[in-house]
């Protein structure tokens, strides 16, 4: 007699193929850094295993849904490379993937869910409820199940009332144990998991039952989630298996719940906080690449000696049980380094590439872009590729090169600190030792200058280029200088010193 095999602690007795995970973002916003986190870390899982994620938009909240919020979500799920397999411009067999466009399936599983007696009536108003549990001196929360056993006389004198029952499931009266990837063994007793409702009076279908049908009717496996949802996860036990018991899915999913994403103060990052928008850091700048990177670092690591890696090798690497469960915090210094160390990764084409809609964004470069800017942008990007670490820098360190010459202006705090009477007398020495320069090279201008600034006059070189740099360039902080005048030419690079005198 031979041992079974045991069964894989993530998949059970699922084919890797066979798994199936979500991400169903609210468009009631712009989507959070949070959410995207919970993206990438599905995404991550379905791509390791080979199986299938599913994008679904959760809009039956029609008050506060929007048309952007909606465009937003697809369009930062492109821009951050995670492609779903099924939902929204995509299809797939279990559709429609809009919430609102499954209502009268949801109408459908709740009467069912009646008929069957999984879920009852409930007549009860909340101050109700609460005059009742201080009477008996409880200290239990929730509702007390007064409506699961109502006679025909009392649910007619309700109805006589005028009152409109809402929905509850028959939550089991056992405790509810499971195995969360994450977080190992959990258990909720039965007092502090409470009937709940299903449906408003109005007759509308609430999260708590629009969330486990869709997944019980898509076929997911695996649910990764946030933590602060944990609380929720027996009730959606209870509601899977009743479900089952009606012929929709076969039971619950594996969950896993993923760390909180800590902001200021020791405070979860929610919505108001300043940068807790992708969309923020799509505008200033940064890199796909380094945002996915850190937020894969909130809760997960590919090695300890090792922070920065591409989505490719998160996916190759990915194993949720090594998921850190504590509070993830969100740092911003540090994404803006791992960001930087993806810049620094990027080829000088690719850069360029990427560069350009900041570029045309500022007015620096026109669009479509002429030949002449298109010359003068590819010899100037490998000047600043080792130097910013952001996209949106590039404008800065860039626009002197294209500005026309009448509309060239100084930065006025860095020209005031540099170009004194000392500073003007070190342009006024450059625009000597440069005026009859017979060959106008990156060589030639450095020696030219050495000479004058820290040979004759024995300047140290940020003292003698410093005012030199702001002279010309417009900025204390600029690329290479004497690669700049190159650039620039004889005739500007001589124009801007003397008019800075």
């Amino acid at each position: 007699m031979t041992d079974s095999p045991a069964l894989d602690p993530v998949l059970g007795d699922l084919a890797p193929e066979d798994v199936r995970v979500r991400f169903p973002p609210s468009p009631t916003g712009f989507i959070h850094v949070g959410n995207i986190r919970s993206a990438l870390f599905n995404f991550a899982f379905a791509r390791h295993y080979g199986g299938k994620l599913v994008l679904r938009i959760e809009d039956t909240d029609t008050a506060r849904n929007t048309a952007e919020g909606y465009h937003s979500i697809l369009d930062s799920l492109r821009w951050m490379g995670l492609n779903w397999d099924e939902g929204p411009e995509v299809g797939g067999e279990y559709g429609p993937y809009r919430q609102s466009e499954r209502m009268d399936i949801y109408a459908d599983v709740a009467a069912r869910l009646r008929s069957a007696g999984s879920a009852y009536d409930c007549f009860c108003a909340n101050d109700e409820v609460e005059a009742r549990r201080k009477a008996a001196g409880s200290k239990v929360q929730g509702y007390d199940g007064f409506c699961r056993e109502l006679s025909a006389d009392q649910r007619a004198a309700f109805e006589a009332d005028g009152r409109t029952p809402v929905l509850r499931l028959r939550m089991p009266d056992e405790a509810i144990t499971f195995t969360d990837l994450v977080r190992g063994e959990i258990t909720f007793q039965p007092e502090n998991v409470p009937d709940f409702a299903l449906l408003r009076a109005t007759g509308d279908p609430l999260y708590t039952l629009v969330n486990p049908v869709d997944d019980a009717m898509m076929g997911i496996t695996h649910v990764l989630r946030g933590e602060d949802l944990l609380s929720s996860t027996p009730r959606q036990i209870a509601l899977y298996d009743a479900l089952a018991k009606i012929g929709v899915g076969q039971g619950a999913p594996r969950f896993g719940h993923l760390p909180i994403v800590m902001g200021e103060g020791n405070k979860r990052l929610s919505k108001r906080d300043a940068g807790s928008g992708l969309g923020d850091y799509i505008e200033g700048g940064y890199l796909p690449e380094g945002v996915l990177n850190y937020l894969a670092l909130l809760g997960w690591g590919i090695a300890e000696d090792r922070d920065v890696f591409s989505l490719e090798e998160m996916v190759e690497a990915f194993d949720i049980r090594r998921v850190n469960p504590n509070p993830a915090r969100f740092d911003l210094k540090k994404m803006s380094a791992i960001n930087a160390a993806h810049m620094r990764k990027l080829s000088l084409e690719d850069m360029t590439h990427r560069v350009l809609p900041f570029l045309k964004r500022e007015g620096v470069v026109s669009d479509p872009v002429s030949d002449p800017d298109a010359q003068m942008l590819e010899l100037a990007m490998p000047l600043v590729a080792e130097r910013i670490n952001r996209l949106d820098e590039a404008p800065g360190m860039l626009a002197f090169l294209f500005v026309e010459e009448a509309d060239f202006a100084l930065d006025e705090q860095d020209a005031a600190k540099l170009l004194d009477e000392a500073g003007k007398e070190i342009v006024q020495a450059s625009y000597d030792a440069l005026e009859s320069l017979g060959e106008w090279s990156t060589a030639a201008i450095q020696e030219s200058l050495q000479a004058k600034l820290i040979e004759e006059l024995e300047l140290k070189p940020r003292k003698a280029f410093g005012p030199v740099r702001v002279a010309v360039t417009g900025k204390r902080v600029s690329p290479p200088l004497f690669e700049s005048m190159e650039l620039l030419g004889r005739e500007r690079s001589l124009g801007r010193l003397r008019a800075a005198l």
